[in-house]
């Protein structure tokens, strides 16, 4: 077995051998069935049900890319500033001195993990909306093409948070640190951005996830991914950049 090999499934493992998955998996259920209750509960202001209404309304219930985005930094940020945490980093760069070449690994299996919840979360919300559906006066209007948008964009932009999440534990390596940190980048930077130029909206994760979902068209479908790529890939470089230049604990 080659040493790339080795590492990535030594940080598979690390992932796979903690509560940690199993946490944020609960979460999606509670989320899931939260858009179920909020499907038979729910009503606009005027007592209708309008929000489920069309097949557009019900693919942008079940858009999951925007906090597939979120919780995915979350665990990536987690994932990786607890190594520092418990020094458990240590053996890693003992085991491939390369740092980059470990770090590759890690960001890996941290996009694998992020895609893989991301989509049980997409597949979670899709089945409680039709489930919740029959109780209401509509039926499930979504076509297969539209479900797969939804899940495919979920596991796109769950990679990418994952990513962005690990950039930023990369940098701060501290597990208190890293998700404030991660909140503020996602969710309290791009209305700031906004606020200073309006042209920037387009840009921001969540207008990305629903153009990626199908639910909005602001930008192109593929200028879309590239841009919420490039959300991911940025901490990362700048994880890279710390992780050569500081000692690991």
């Amino acid at each position: 077995m080659s040493t790339w090999s080795r590492l990535l499934r030594g940080e598979l493992r690390k992932l796979t051998t903690t509560r940690m998955p199993l946490a944020f998996l609960g979460v999606l259920v509670l989320l899931a069935g939260l858009n179920g209750v909020a499907v038979v509960a729910g009503t606009d202001m005027d007592g209708s049900k309008a929000f489920i209404a069309t097949a557009l309304d019900q693919r942008s219930m079940m858009a999951f890319a925007n906090n597939a985005m979120m919780g995915a930094a979350l665990f990536g940020a987690i994932a990786t500033a607890r190594e520092y945490g418990h020094a458990t980093v240590v053996p890693t760069y003992l085991a491939e001195p390369r740092r980059a070449r470990a770090m590759l690994a890690q960001l890996v299996a941290l996009l694998l993990a992020g895609a893989v919840l991301s989509t049980a979360g997409a597949l979670l919300i899709v089945a409680a909306v039709a489930l919740a559906l029959p109780a209401t006066d509509y039926a499930f209007l979504v076509s297969i093409g539209g479900v797969s948008q939804v899940v495919a964009a979920s596991a796109f932009a769950g990679a990418a948070g994952a990513a962005l999440g690990a950039g930023v534990g990369t940098v701060v390596r501290n597990v208190g640190g890293a998700v404030t940190a991660t909140f503020l980048v996602l969710m309290v930077l791009p209305p700031l951005v906004v606020q200073l130029t309006s042209d920037a909206a387009s840009w921001m994760p969540a207008t990305l996830g629903t153009v990626v979902s199908g639910v909005t068209t602001e930008v192109s479908t593929a200028s879309a991914l590239l841009a919420l790529a490039l959300w991911g890939a940025l901490p990362n470089l700048l994880g890279l950049w710390a992780l050569q230049r500081r000692d690991l604990v």
